[in-house]
């Protein structure tokens, strides 16, 4: 059986990622364009936990996608959050809650419920990744 390459070829721009391991519970993600994070456990010092880059995915995209819009009608104070919703002890979320914070108080209240429903509809049609989370796709294992 052949090797599959490390990365595969992009495709309009699109990235692929390779997690390495360089220490016991201790891995690098890194992209092909040179960026890397580390991964490690929960809790671990100086590294992001599977499910955190997930929440920083979700938030990222949301304020990715929602910037302009914001930024050029209340200017540049913007911050995403997302949540990690679940029970304790739980292996999977019951939900990603994104808040987007910015300062509206010199909108009119028809200015804010245009940026509100501009922003909804942009990160509804345009983030990938909530968008991807919503569809719940399949995510196949390959082993050697």
């Amino acid at each position: 059986m052949a090797a599959r390459p490390l990365f595969s070829a992009n495709v309009d721009g699109v990235s692929n990622i390779e997690v390495r391991r360089v220490g016991v519970h201790e891995f690098v993600a890194e992209n092909d364009r040179g960026a890397s994070v580390r991964i490690g456990r929960k809790g671990a010092e100086g590294s992001f936990s599977p499910v955190e880059l997930l929440l920083a995915a979700t938030a990222g995209c949301a304020i990715v996608t929602a910037e302009t819009l914001i930024t050029r009608r209340v200017g540049e104070g913007l911050t995403a959050r997302a949540d990690d919703v679940r029970p304790a002890g739980a292996h999977d979320l019951d939900a990603i809650p994104v808040t987007l914070e910015y300062d509206v108080s010199t909108l009119t209240e028809d200015q804010r419920a245009a940026l509100d429903t501009a922003v909804r509809r942009a990160i509804e049609q345009l983030c990938t990744v909530s968008r991807t989370i919503k569809k719940a796709p399949p995510t196949p294992l390959h082993l050697p």
